[in-house]
């Protein structure tokens, strides 16, 4: 009984981590090269937490865009902005039980002061916000979005490409 036991502990632990995606830990000096792109892609970047009501209640709408608009040049980053010492503990069993398939960092710079204005001058640095961005434009939202609300405004940058 005791080898059934530890092998079904044995397989429950390999299918999560299988299953588990890979979440790199950035700084801000990292990331910044990523909010900064000039390629023909229109990039979604939403800043978010697992703790965030708002920013749990989007993330379906995200994701669901994301699967939309795959065959498109169009790419979604979701950069957590939760503890590095809850990956494994939150962030993960978070992401498998809410199905996320984008890509996923966590970003680990506590000083909040010097990035939240590189990334745009007016956010408060509440979440959820999100950086939508092309070769030609870039608009910040700080705010949560309903599936309707971000489909127009993918839809619309996707047009004009």
């Amino acid at each position: 009984m005791k080898r059934k036991t530890s092998l079904l502990i044995f397989f429950f632990f390999l299918l999560n981590t299988l299953g588990a995606q890979q979440i790199d830990v950035l700084k801000f000096s990292e990331l910044e090269p990523m909010l900064h792109k000039q390629n023909d892609t229109i990039y979604l970047v939403n800043f978010w937490a697992s703790w965030c009501v708002p920013c749990v209640k989007e993330m379906p709408a995200i994701e669901k865009i994301a699967e939309e608009y795959k065959d498109f040049n169009f790419s979604v980053l979701l950069v957590s902005l939760d503890f590095p010492n809850q990956i494994e503990s939150r962030l993960k069993p978070f992401l498998s039980k809410q199905n996320i398939r984008s890509k996923v960092i966590l970003l680990d710079d506590p000083d909040f002061n010097k990035w939240i204005d590189k990334v745009n001058p007016n956010w408060s640095g509440a979440i959820p916000a999100s950086l939508i961005y092309g070769k030609d434009f870039r608009d910040f939202y700080e705010q949560s979005f309903s599936y309707e609300e971000l489909k127009s405004i993918i839809h619309s940058k996707i047009q004009e490409l």
